[in-house]
């Protein structure tokens, strides 16, 4: 079976996943080929890859939520529609997408069957939580970004028959684990001046700031500063006291996993993390509406309290790849 998996290259979580998924693919079919696009990671992912588009990127911003003017900028139709009719997706007998548009359009345009397999296929579902605050065009964007003719999702819990718990990376499963003395932060959509703004004045904390805004390694006050590195992360996290970050998937679960005290602060604008805050939430995970001075005392009392939410993730990830190419194949016979 030649099979090409297509991965969003916004963020980190999905090449992080990946890193997991790749080699079970390749246990399975000696004809793989990886396609990237987005410009927004900075995870990379150690396997060659065949295509990596520009694609289209949400761009984060420095005030907690996405850079619509960047992105707008960033964006250029003619390029998308020369990425999407240059993909040769009737050259492959499955496409497995993790929240990739351009692929996916390229097999909405050719009616070629295309596999969901991706956190947003689990949010969209109607028995995931949502935001009391309906958001119409978020729930467009999820919906219609990278269209699928099936899906597979993965959340915090399984919400359905069809989503799964997280893929929690063998890198963060075998991490030697201790609770230390300061709290990983990760939050990329605020500026490093603003985090540095409000945390410093929490001054009896040590805080182990991850950034996607500098290009060096630097300390101010209680706080360290450090380019991501995956490595790094992974062990900053797997020995801290607590992680504060944004609301988005991987790194969430990857501490939840770990049993860390945890506190999210989802994106302005961005109705994906607004329904993993509410899914959080449900889950007695503390959320943050902001990055502000105004919720430093709120910072303060989680910082004091020990609550973490018990919650163990089982390694599914090979027999939810199993049950992705079994049911393939035979829809493949039905399609």
């Amino acid at each position: 079976m030649k099979i090409l998996y297509a991965i969003q290259g916004t963020g980190n979580g999905h090449l992080s996943r990946a890193r997991d998924i790749i080699p079970l693919l390749h246990k399975k079919t000696r004809d793989l080929d990886i396609l990237v696009s987005g410009t927004q990671a900075d995870v990379q992912i150690p396997y060659p890859i065949k295509y990596r588009l520009k694609g289209l990127s949400f761009i984060f911003g420095k005030k907690g939520g996405v850079d619509m003017w960047r992105t707008y900028l960033k964006t250029n139709s003619s390029n998308l529609q020369k990425e999407i009719k240059s993909i040769p997706v009737s050259d492959y007998d499955l496409i497995i997408n993790d929240f990739e548009p351009i692929s996916a359009w390229a097999c909405k345009l050719k009616n070629k069957k295309c596999v969901g397999f991706s956190h947003q296929a689990g949010v969209i579902s109607p028995n995931a939580p949502k935001p009391e605050k309906n958001d119409l065009l978020g729930k467009m964007i999820l919906k219609k970004y990278a269209p699928t003719t099936q899906s597979y999702g993965l959340h915090f819990k399984s919400y359905a028959d069809n989503i799964f718990t997280p893929i929690v990376r063998q890198e963060v499963r075998n991490s030697t684990r201790s609770v230390g003395d300061h709290y990983t932060v990760y939050l990329p959509s605020y500026s490093d001046d603003k985090i540095l703004k409000v945390l410093s004045k929490l001054k009896r904390v040590k805080w182990e700031v991850f950034s996607k805004h500098t290009d060096i390694d630097f300390f101010y006050k209680n706080i360290s500063v450090r380019k991501i590195k995956n490595e790094a992360f992974i062990n900053s996290m797997a020995n801290c006291k607590g992680v504060l970050c944004g609301a988005g998937f991987e790194t969430p679960a990857e501490a939840l996993h770990l049993e860390k005290k945890l506190m999210v602060i989802p994106m302005k604008g961005q109705y994906e993390q607004q329904c993993n805050a509410s899914a959080l939430k449900e889950m007695q995970v503390p959320v943050l509406k902001s990055l502000k001075t105004k919720h430093l005392e709120t910072l303060a009392n989680w910082i004091e309290t020990d609550h973490r939410t018990h919650i163990y993730y089982p390694d599914m990830t090979s027999d939810i790849v199993d049950q992705i190419l079994q049911e393939a194949s035979v829809g493949q016979m039905n399609y």
